[in-house]
């Protein structure tokens, strides 16, 4: 049985990971880390993340005229993605994500854009029939008329934090935020239309509107490996059961196990659990 349909409009990225011991201070040269390659992005993982968990997804992106480009798109055509909404830009380069692990997990990440910023809204095409799931990791204009294109559900991951207007705040059925990113837009989260999740790590989640508790929930015990693509996890699960119409409380638990699976492993995309496996650890 094919679940929701599901549209993302987002960025794709190669992730370059290091992982060693701790992670470096400011100034600081940390060695004896070891380097792997995983596809990424946060439109990519959350995705691919849909995907596993049942979902049927589109993916509108693009990437550059390299290798880089293969590999980082394998996983999600392996993995039935629709990637015909991917367009190869023959000016900019796959975007490169430069990932530094710890051995606790914890993780930091710089990225270099490359195609992602040149996802301009004239290269946005009509969105398919369904739910809408934006990030901001490609150019906020291009985020502002997919919503406006949008017919159905909105979710909009608001990360990387950047001043965005109200009108998005107004038309979002669910919006996602991590601690830091709800400091920086304050009053604005309080002000949205629609459900605000606000990811606490190892801690939970919850779940507000209008800034009232409707629902909160803490994730399964699990060994964390590594954290990358936990929060893409969640923001794709937690979209994909509202949309099956579950409970607030039955959703958000089931947002943080998906999102607690996909720190056992090391990775991005190769972390990503499938729906059977959220359902058993719940």
């Amino acid at each position: 049985m094919t679940g929701p349909a599901i549209t993302v409009v987002g960025s794709v990225n190669l992730d370059l990971v290091a992982t060693g011991k701790a992670l470096p201070a400011p100034g600081e040269t940390v060695t004896g880390a070891v380097l792997a390659r995983h596809p990424g992005g946060k439109g990519a993982n959350q995705a691919l993340a849909a995907q596993r968990l049942g979902a049927a997804v589109a993916l509108i992106a693009r990437v550059g005229e390299d290798a880089m480009a293969d590999e980082a798109l394998a996983l999600l055509a392996a993995g039935g993605v629709d990637l015909s909404g991917v367009a190869r830009d023959p000016l900019a380069p796959t975007g490169v994500a430069l990932i530094a692990v710890s051995e606790t997990g914890e993780n930091q990440i710089v990225v270099a854009s490359g195609a992602n910023a040149a996802f301009t809204p004239e290269r946005l095409g009509p969105l398919p029939a369904g739910a809408l799931i934006c990030q901001l990791e490609i150019p906020l204009a291009t985020v502002e008329k997919a919503v406006a294109q949008a017919e159905g559900f909105v979710c909009l991951n608001l990360a990387p934090a950047a001043a965005i207007p109200d009108a998005l705040f107004q038309r979002a059925d669910l919006i996602v935020v991590n601690e830091t990113e709800a400091a920086f837009y304050g009053d604005q989260l309080r002000q949205a239309r629609g459900l605000v999740a606000l990811t606490l790590g190892g801690r939970g989640a919850e779940l507000r509107r209008g800034g009232e508790l409707l629902a909160s929930a803490s994730p399964p015990k699990v060994e964390v490996v590594d954290t990358t693509g936990a929060g893409d996890t969640f923001v794709a699960a937690l979209t994909l059961a509202l949309l099956e119409a579950r409970a607030l409380q039955a959703a958000l638990a089931f947002a943080c196990a998906a999102g607690a699976l996909a720190t056992t492993r090391a990775g991005a995309q190769p972390s990503l659990p499938p729906r059977s496996e959220v359902e058993a650890l719940l």
